[in-house]
């Protein structure tokens, strides 16, 4: 009973922050069950297992997120559906060649990029509406294809998801605003997350009973996360993503040296 509750309470962080930030959750969720239940006296959990809740976690959130983002007007369909496709693609080609490219110096990159992400995140930016319009949104298909399309690629090249750095990328290259990105980007996430989530499915990756309390506390962690998002201001928001995908580039750029 002990890494149930457990496993919810991580639950409620990691949902929290994927409705407050429009982060997927896995950057969160993944080494908190690796490390904290040994912490605690619990017996380690496989990297086999945390690789299944991390996934079922990442949907769940994905699909609370979006709801709760929807009703406040910050999810643009045509930019979820476009970038969506070219992230989904492009990390099925990156998987597919990731053999003949050096696993160390694909990470090596991808915590660059996630450092870049990181330091975009931070510096100070020109002053945004704090509820743009999405009727109103318009954004070079290129750019956003292309952003997507990179870290897609990459992504699949190292097994990182690298939505986190989508979210940077939108707001200083594609020139979204923050707030719609947050929404955006979950929707964006969702399509590779079914992705994965039915892949694991199928080969019965996932420990279904330990989903249970996950599905429980983040469903409704993400939609208060989600509600808190729209009253917090952008830039506290930009810089609370920021120091946590500084964390995440952190921990890629050891792995890819201590890996």
């Amino acid at each position: 009973m002990g890494i149930y509750l457990l496993i919810a309470f991580l639950g409620v962080i990691c949902g929290f922050f994927s409705g407050l930030l429009g982060i997927g959750g896995g950057i969160i969720m993944a080494p908190l069950l690796l490390y904290v239940p040994p912490l605690l006296g619990f017996e380690t959990l496989s990297m086999h297992t945390v690789a299944g809740l991390t996934i079922v976690q990442g949907l769940v959130a994905c699909i609370s997120g979006v709801i709760v983002h929807k009703r406040f007007n910050s999810v643009s369909g045509q930019l979820a559906r476009w970038m969506g496709i070219a992230i989904f693609i492009a990390a099925l080609l990156g998987g597919a060649g990731s053999e003949y490219v050096s696993h160390h110096v694909l990470l090596l990159i991808f915590g660059a990029l996630a450092l870049l992400a990181a330091i975009l995140m931070l510096k100070p930016s020109a002053i945004e509406k704090e509820t743009p319009v999405v009727a109103e949104l318009t954004f070079s298909l290129w750019r956003a294809v292309s952003a997507a399309g990179s870290v897609g690629v990459l992504g699949g090249m190292v097994g990182q998801g690298g939505s986190f750095i989508l979210i940077p990328l939108m707001t200083s290259f594609v020139h979204i605003p923050t707030r719609i990105a947050i929404g955006s980007n979950l929707a964006i996430v969702m399509l590779s997350t079914t992705a994965g989530f039915l892949g694991k499915t199928i080969t019965g990756q996932i420990e279904w009973l330990l989903t249970i309390p996950i599905v429980l506390t983040v469903v409704p962690a993400t939609q208060l996360g989600g509600i808190l998002s729209h009253k917090v201001p952008v830039a506290k928001l930009r810089k609370i993503l920021g120091v946590i995908i500084a964390i995440a580039s952190v921990r890629i750029l050891i792995s890819a040296f201590f890996g």
